[in-house]
């Protein structure tokens, strides 16, 4: 940076010195009182002396909200920038990140992180600490689980982990319930998922043994080989109480949420007899069936409709 910086624009706000090729941000930047965004991405940023020293306790530790190092080459969190105590906006993302350091909570300011484009392995609990993070991207990176203190993060909307290594996610992520978006694409969870989920056209058997139940054809043990009588005798209904079909072996697996002791949302395989019904309807035009018990359904369907969104987004 050019020396003087601070004398020649000594009320600076922003200042963007992305794609200019630094290799080091001068003390120069220590004297600006009023700078609160910085943005320095695709840089060459990342060895040593590339951030000055004592950026923490200088004027620009305090007046600092933004900064923006993504594209560069740090191998680790910077431990300066963890004296940034106003920070709330913080990009590391496309770097060489192997960790994130337990000391991010101490940036108890901040409301978006982005750490996505790295090789980070896992997240530190301490990640959980950020009172006001509502903005977490740890997408395409190598984390393989999700610490279940995450779950502690109350003010988190959006929560990006697509393209990792996640096997599953712990139940007490259904406590971030301001979550609006979870983006889980790309991961083992979610390809395992989509492969269960496949829908496999029914055979002419089952096409014939679904229109069989289906239009109530008589038919007597003796007018027909044994395997294939047991084979009715196999039928499913659709639990779509609109629907009145039945499946054999074909069918589609859906996710389905139910109250437990009115504490838990569990998630329970539901399985239908075609993709048109999909989208489950109320069982209210059962008689049998209460008020209370419909609203339950509508809100498990709109669930597994959000989940599989989520999933599949």
């Amino acid at each position: 940076l050019p020396a003087g910086l601070s004398q020649w624009f000594p009320a600076l706000e922003v200042l963007d010195v992305s794609g200019t090729g630094l290799a080091e941000l001068g003390a120069e930047l220590l004297a600006l009182p009023r700078l609160h965004t910085l943005l320095a991405k695709n840089n060459r940023l990342g060895g040593p002396g590339s951030l000055p020293k004592g950026l923490g306790q200088a004027p620009l530790g305090r007046s600092l909200r933004v900064l923006n190092l993504s594209g560069n080459r740090f191998a680790e969190v910077p431990p300066a920038l963890l004296g940034l105590r106003g920070l709330q906006s913080l990009s590391i993302g496309g770097n060489r990140l192997h960790g994130i350091p337990p000391d991010i909570q101490e940036l108890r300011s901040l409301e978006f992180l982005y750490l996505g484009g790295n090789f980070i392995t896992s997240i530190p609990p301490e990640l959980a600490n950020l009172p006001s993070l509502s903005y977490l991207v740890l997408c395409d990176n190598k984390i393989q689980s999700i610490p279940p203190q995450l779950a502690q993060l109350h003010s988190l909307r959006s929560l990006s982990l697509h393209n990792n290594l996640l096997t599953y996610l712990p139940r007490e992520i259904l406590n971030l319930v301001h979550l609006e978006e979870l983006s889980l694409r790309g991961n083992p969870l979610v390809v395992r998922f989509v492969r269960d989920l496949t829908y496999n056209p029914p055979s002419l058997q089952e096409l014939a043994g679904r229109t069989i139940k289906t239009r109530n054809v008589p038919y007597a043990p003796s007018d027909l080989p044994e395997n294939l009588v047991r084979y009715l005798s196999l039928a499913s209904n659709c639990p779509n109480p609109k629907c009145g079909g039945v499946y054999f072996d074909s069918c589609v697996r859906q996710i389905k949420f139910v109250d437990f002791c009115g504490k838990y949302r569990l998630p329970l395989m539901h399985y239908l007899c075609s993709p048109e019904c999909s989208s489950p309807c109320s069982s209210a035009s059962q008689s049998s069936t209460s008020q209370s018990e419909s609203d339950s359904e509508d809100e498990a369907s709109v669930a597994a409709r959000r989940m599989q969104k989520v999933l599949l987004g």
